[in-house]
């Protein structure tokens, strides 16, 4: 998983925000401000402003510009968890010209623990913790898999996660004062986040030679 992967999933992120942009601040509405659609396709359409005016070099420096960005575009709480995310994850993987299983999975680690570090929540919160660690979880056993592989498997996870935090109560943010109400609604930053893993999959499997779903890095 390369650059051109790296830059590829950026552009399928900002097309799922996009298209994704009304629905998630309509869960957002419920629980929180309403507003995490409208500011994270602000920040992903920032994001292809940058990717057309330079392709970064490495996937390192791919997810540094993509923190960057957010940090600077995006309101309320996405931009500081996504972009300290995407900034743990380029640190993870340094100057690293491609990342085999080993490397992605130090990536959505240290991705993961950037969110747990920045809003000091854990899995049961209903946040997007709760797609980001079962993610994490999925990636690590998979890690014998090839790249296509292990993001696939973290982005169903993340799907599965995000899902299961329709029945819980809120522990944490905005959502956190609504108390039993909270229940039966999705977290909007679960939903975003498993969109976002599976267009990280998604790039991958079309970045992948036939055949390279399976074991071997």
């Amino acid at each position: 998983m390369d650059a051109a992967w790296a830059i590829d999933w950026l552009r399928r992120s900002a097309a799922v925000v996009a298209e994704h942009r009304v629905a998630l601040s309509e869960l957002d509405r419920a629980i929180g401000d309403g507003d995490h659609g409208e500011n994270l396709d602000r920040g992903f359409t920032a994001i292809l402003a940058k990717l057309d005016e330079e392709a970064p070099p490495t996937p390192g420096a791919a997810f540094k510009m993509a923190a960057m960005t957010l940090i600077s575009k995006v309101g309320g709480a996405a931009g500081p968890l996504y972009g300290t995310a995407f900034l743990r994850a380029g640190t993870a993987v340094g100057d690293a010209a491609a990342l085999d299983s080993a490397l992605l999975v130090a990536a959505l680690t240290a991705a993961r623990d950037g969110v747990v570090a920045r809003g000091k929540a854990e899995s049961g919160d209903k946040t997007m913790i709760d797609a980001w660690t079962p993610a994490v979880d999925a990636a690590a056993a998979a890690d014998r898999s090839a790249p296509a592989a292990v993001l696939a498997a973290a982005a169903e996870a993340a799907e599965a996660g995000a899902v299961a935090t329709d029945p819980l109560i809120a522990r944490k943010g905005r959502a956190s004062y609504l108390g039993e109400r909270s229940m039966g609604h999705r977290d909007p930053g679960a939903a975003s986040s498993a969109l976002i893993l599976r267009a990280a999959a998604d790039a991958a499997a079309a970045a992948a030679p036939a055949g390279a779903s399976g074991t071997g890095a």
